[in-house]
């Protein structure tokens, strides 16, 4: 998906039960694929919603010695004061940007497309009307959990705070749980309502 490397597949689909008239852009995180979010898309499936799980491209990640492995972008370091790749983060954001461009082509208007990520994913443009559902798990010995509730005000600073929902969950690692997806399908059909001639 990123750049022009070919080593990202296709996208993982899972389609609208009947016509979509919405679409889930959600990206995997460090080392994943799109395959178990769009099984776990699956599981809460929606029946106007087409969910697209793209895959990472196979890169070296220095916080892993250099190992490749599915990453959208180069990670230096977990800190706060930690150096980001700005142009790998730019890379992939054009390239989530093609997606929802070819999606707005299939027919789907960008104000019904979401764009949703976990850990290393995240959505990289704000638009103050935007609204936004954040997740963490309070036991994530990965991405502190101080760091989501950072993040989640600094998401206020930036939108209205009204549109900004924190969620955490309590002993939950640096994973997903039943709970969370959920929570998950209530805002999605909440921000992507049937439209009237579905």
């Amino acid at each position: 998906m990123c750049g022009n490397n070919m080593s990202a597949p296709l996208p993982a689909i899972v389609p609208a039960a009947r016509k979509a008239t919405a679409a889930v852009i959600f990206l995997h995180g460090l080392g994943d694929t799109g395959h178990g979010w769009a099984e776990a898309f699956a599981g809460i499936r929606i029946p106007h919603v087409k969910y697209i799980c793209p895959h990472a491209p196979t890169m070296p990640v220095s916080l892993n010695m250099r190992m490749s492995m599915p990453s959208w972008f180069d990670i230096y370091g977990l800190s706060p004061d930690a150096d980001e790749d700005e142009t790998g983060i730019k890379r992939a954001s054009e390239n989530i940007k093609a997606l929802i461009e070819q999606e707005v082509k299939n027919g789907i208007p960008s104000h019904r497309i979401i764009l949703g990520g976990f850990s290393q994913a995240s959505a990289n443009s704000v638009n103050k009307d935007m609204h936004v559902l954040q997740c963490h798990g309070d036991a994530d010995p990965l991405v502190p959990f101080v760091f989501g509730s950072q993040t989640a005000e600094k998401m206020k600073s930036l939108i209205n705070p009204a549109n900004v929902t924190f969620k955490s969950y309590r002993g939950l690692p640096h994973s997903s749980c039943p709970e969370e997806m959920v929570d998950m399908k209530r805002f999605i059909e909440k921000q992507l309502p049937p439209i009237s001639d579905e």
